[in-house]
């Protein structure tokens, strides 16, 4: 179903000779914003994949969660719990590429570290924070709309880079975006006996 939640993209491909599965954030569509219908989307694809042993490479450029009421009433946080557990639940190899914006909550459900990520990549262009500079400065810096442009000059100085997340431990190391093939099918060729396995138990309590 190509038209649904475009905001996402997931797919099948080769790179070096193996099979992978690919999620990917859409920024022309919704500028590639979580909604329910692509965390459910996600979030199945990538159960799919875990269950047929196939690795996963994700391509991070999420400015966040859509809000509004439509979606709280709709169950987002619910929703959007599934994309997190499954990626967390998710023994494959799990490579991430974060190539501009990975913002708040929506940074972690996408691969991260946090959630047993083996491998996160980033481009020099990301930027891992909790919001975007804009916002960030607006909410800081409400009663002194005068020095709202310096802070935000600050904060993008500060935090819109990927090194203080690479400082952090939340990246394995920043990459040229030209070098982006050849680094995912090193990590798969190192990943590829990888052998995890989950707690033994009778079921998870998956979110439903």
């Amino acid at each position: 179903m190509p038209e649904f939640a475009r905001n996402i993209v997931v797919g099948f491909a080769r790179m070096g000779g193996r099979s992978v599965g690919i999620v990917g954030n859409q920024p022309l569509v919704s500028s590639g914003v979580l909604d329910i219908d692509a965390s459910v989307k996600a979030a199945r694809f990538v159960r799919f994949c875990d269950a047929f042993n196939v690795p996963l490479v994700t391509f991070v450029d999420v400015p966040g969660f859509l809000p509004g009421t439509r979606q709280e009433h709709g169950g987002i946080i619910r929703e959007g719990a599934k994309l997190l557990y499954a990626y967390a639940e998710a023994t494959v190899p799990k490579i991430a590429v974060t190539t501009r914006k990975a913002y708040g909550g929506a940074q972690c459900v996408m691969s991260s570290k946090q959630l047993r990520g083996d491998v996160n990549l980033a481009w020099p262009t990301a930027e891992l924070a909790v919001m975007g500079a804009k916002g960030a400065v607006e909410i800081l810096w409400r009663r002194d709309p005068q020095g709202r442009k310096q802070a935000e000059e600050e904060y993008n100085r500060l935090f819109a880079n990927p090194l203080p997340a690479a400082q952090r431990g939340y990246l394995d190391d920043i990459i040229a975006p030209s070098d982006t093939r050849r680094r995912i099918i090193e990590e798969l060729e190192i990943l590829q006996h990888k052998r995890l396995t989950n707690p033994p138990k009778k079921h998870d309590n998956m979110p439903l």
